[in-house]
Formats: C-alpha cells, structure tokens, sequence
C-alpha cells in the first residue's frame, strides 16, 4: 500500500510557488523546485536560465546547490525533490548524483512538450552512440587522461564520491 501523498503537498505547492512568482518576474521559465530534509525545506530554486545566461540554472539544479550550500555537503541522501515539473535528463542525472531519495513533480515531461520545452531529442541522444550524435564526441589522448585518474585513485587525500 502506499503512503498518504498529504505530507508532499505543501512542499510540491511550494515548488509551484517559485514557479509562478519566477516566470512572472520573468527570470526564466515556468519551473521551481524545493529540496526537503528532515522535513524542512533546505534548498529553494527558480528557472534562472535566461536571467543569468546559464543554460544549467534550471530549477532544481538551483535548488540542489542551494541545498548543498546550505547544509555543508554535496550528497543529499535523504532528502526529498519536489518540482513543479518532471525534470529534464540534466536534472534527473543531477538528482542522482546528489543522492536525492525521492522525487515529487506536478507537470511530466509532456505537458512540458506541448509548451515548448521538449526533451524529447535529449533522451534519444543519451541512447545513440557517442558519434552519432547531433554533437559528435571524439575520443583523442586516451593515455594522457588515464594518468590523471591514476594519480587521483592514488591520493590518500582525495574525497570520494
């Protein structure tokens, strides 16, 4: 059986929130996200892509740097997104690079679509070979690279992660 949503309205309307007040102070599009941690909210983010050119500002990686600055650290296990809409591939891989447990959205990826914010090409580049994609990846110095990540495993200083 599962749990009663009730507990994840506030924060999800929350999230609305930051939608609605940021594409009407027009510091991006329609998106906000709320990270939430032993149920309090520890990271806030809006839609900052076209405010700040920087096509990565989207809400929830807003809100998890927020998150990751407010308490400390770069892993978030434990908490909760919540975003007014399903996230895009950069958010969802930033999610999980985050430990994010659980995510909360309101729109899916379609609703977003039928607006003009369509990932669909984005899912379909991740699963076509790296050079066949509408932005080739060439792999060159191999070696060299390599190196540097040796040097790194070797470091007794080094933060995994």
């Amino acid at each position: 059986m599962n749990a009663s949503p009730e507990p994840d309205l506030p924060f999800l309307r929350e999230a609305i929130g930051l939608a609605h007040a940021g594409a009407a102070e027009g510091m991006g599009g329609p998106f906000g996200a709320v990270i939430v941690c032993a149920g309090r909210i520890v990271g806030r983010g809006q839609n900052r892509v076209t405010s700040t050119n920087d096509p990565t500002a989207h809400a929830e990686v807003v809100a998890l740097r927020d998150a990751c600055a407010a308490l400390g650290r770069f892993h978030l296990t434990g908490a909760t997104l919540y975003t007014s809409c399903e996230p895009c591939p950069m958010c969802l891989a930033a999610a999980y690079w985050a430990h994010i447990e659980r995510i909360v959205f309101a729109c899916t990826r379609d609703d977003a679509a039928a607006i003009g914010f369509d990932d669909a090409f984005l899912y379909r580049e991740l699963v076509a070979p790296p050079a066949e994609r509408r932005v080739p990846e060439i792999p060159l110095l191999r070696d060299e690279g390599l190196v540097v990540f040796r040097e790194w495993t070797a470091n007794p200083r080094r933060t995994p992660y």
